[in-house]
């Protein structure tokens, strides 16, 4: 591997380190083969992220407009003076991760600079393009070219993208209202969030997780204890949502401390040994 290319692929390394303690975990718990590409994945949409949740003195739609040119273009030239560009488009290229995602992901992300209120449609819109086809990337990097093996797990990779997204929409829902103006979950009025409406949210995320188990369980072994190590990041962060009254969830973000993180590590490492997962 070339300097260059060992420096972009760090460079995202050091993106997921610094933004993200949770996924930072579980990466390391992969083979070592699948790391550095989907650290690559998780620099591209974390940047893409940061420019409409982040950039408020910014033109943000001129931003994420010339992000989608420079993306279009790394994969086309299959090089990039972005660091984060050029780590992703290797990504795509080696593991043919198809457009379609990649157009999804950049348009839920465009939705974010105006759309405020969500209907039905739009909502599932959103939740496919900002988290379901982030799995579907990672997916492909998992199955290594066995497409029928991605094409069985790929409605349990949408049900795991799904869950994880809703659960970020339920923590984050008073920084999302109250900074951004945003509210994802349709018909819902969260100046009158009622526990009603908490344990419609919950009801589904919960289905969500169950389709998911199943899919994690059949992913190859260098892959599944990395993704179960997240899986029971987000599900210990839903146990606790959905202790926490309806009124409490408006007011604060609710999360799980670094250490309780590591010992959830550390139980998800025993069952792995005991090949319970």
């Amino acid at each position: 591997m070339d300097l260059y290319t060992q420096t972009c692929l760090d460079c995202s390394k050091i993106i997921t380190n610094n933004y993200s303690t949770s996924f930072s975990l579980g990466i390391k718990a992969f083979d070592k083969k699948f790391r550095p590409p989907i650290y690559a994945i998780y620099g591209f949409v974390r940047f893409a992220d940061e420019i409409v949740d982040t950039f408020h003195d910014q033109d943000k739609e001129s931003l994420i407009t010339q992000f989608r040119k420079d993306t279009v273009e790394a994969i086309e030239r299959k090089i990039s003076l972005n660091p984060v560009l050029h780590a992703f488009q290797l990504v795509v290229t080696q593991y043919h991760i198809e457009f379609h995602l990649i157009d999804a992901f950049l348009k839920s992300m465009e939705m974010d600079l105006d759309k405020t209120r969500y209907t039905d449609d739009s909502y599932k819109a959103y939740i496919y393009g900002s988290a379901e086809v982030v799995g579907l990337m990672c997916l492909r990097v998992f199955c290594e070219g066995n497409h029928q093996l991605y094409a069985t797990l790929l409605p349990k990779a949408r049900s795991l993208g799904s869950a994880f997204q809703k659960i970020n929409f339920l923590r984050d829902i008073k920084s999302d209202f109250e900074e951004r103006g945003r509210t994802y979950f349709p018909g819902i009025d969260f100046t009158k969030f009622t526990e009603a409406d908490k344990q419609e949210i919950e009801k589904d995320i919960k289905a969500d997780f169950d389709d998911a188990l199943e899919g994690i369980k059949q992913l190859p072994a260098g892959s599944k204890l990395g993704v179960y190590i997240a899986y029971v990041y987000y599900l210990k962060l839903f146990e606790k949502i959905r202790a926490t009254s309806a009124q409490t969830i408006a007011s604060k973000r609710i999360r799980i401390p670094d250490a309780q993180k590591i010992f959830l590590m550390a139980q998800a490492l025993i069952k792995n040994k005991l090949n319970f997962v």
